[in-house]
């Protein structure tokens, strides 16, 4: 039978040490094993066991998350009506969020050779470096690599919220 671990965060150790002293001051006998996760439970101020492994249950509420219009506009000035990367940002965040433009046009789960990826990044940019794309990409993470060289993959991850809009603005 599999375990379930719970966090059991402790704010107050001293209050803590102090509820769970006065409950095993009034236990008769030495606690069970449940009964033992019940005082626990009930210094950490959860009414027993099952409050607190209720309360881990519960998904936690969903943050509403609120996407940088006014960055993702200023993204788009880089890309040329036909979507080419026209040139290269000078801020760090326009520039990630160019590269997640270039990353979302790379095939998923296929490898490519390092001229298959340089042809893709030479269609999609009209500044001519594609190396400094490639190499920014691998250092993002938005890519890997093999120790020599000669193999790229996309990596598989969820871009931003801005750059989801980012792509959808510049495919348009």
């Amino acid at each position: 039978m599999s375990r379930t671990q719970l966090p059991l965060i402790i704010n107050d150790v001293s209050a803590f040490s102090r509820n769970l002293r006065r409950q095993l001051e009034s236990a008769e006998r030495v606690p069970g094993h449940v009964e033992m996760m019940n005082l626990l439970a009930k210094a950490g101020g959860y009414k027993n066991f099952q409050h607190l492994k209720a309360e881990q249950d519960t998904p936690p509420k969903q943050e509403t998350v609120v996407i940088d219009l006014k960055r993702v506009a200023k993204a788009t000035r880089y890309f040329s009506l036909n979507g080419q990367l026209e040139r290269w940002p000078k801020k760090y965040n326009q520039r990630i969020l160019c590269l997640w433009v270039l990353w979302s046009r790379l095939p998923a789960r296929a490898a490519m050779s390092e001229l298959e990826l340089n042809e893709k990044l030479i269609l999609a940019h009209n500044f001519c470096d594609h190396a400094m794309l490639r190499r920014w990409m691998v250092d993002e993470k938005m890519l890997s690599r093999t120790a020599d060289g000669r193999e790229y993959k996309r990596i598989a991850t969820r871009p931003p919220l801005e750059a989801v809009e980012l792509i959808r603005k510049i495919s348009q």
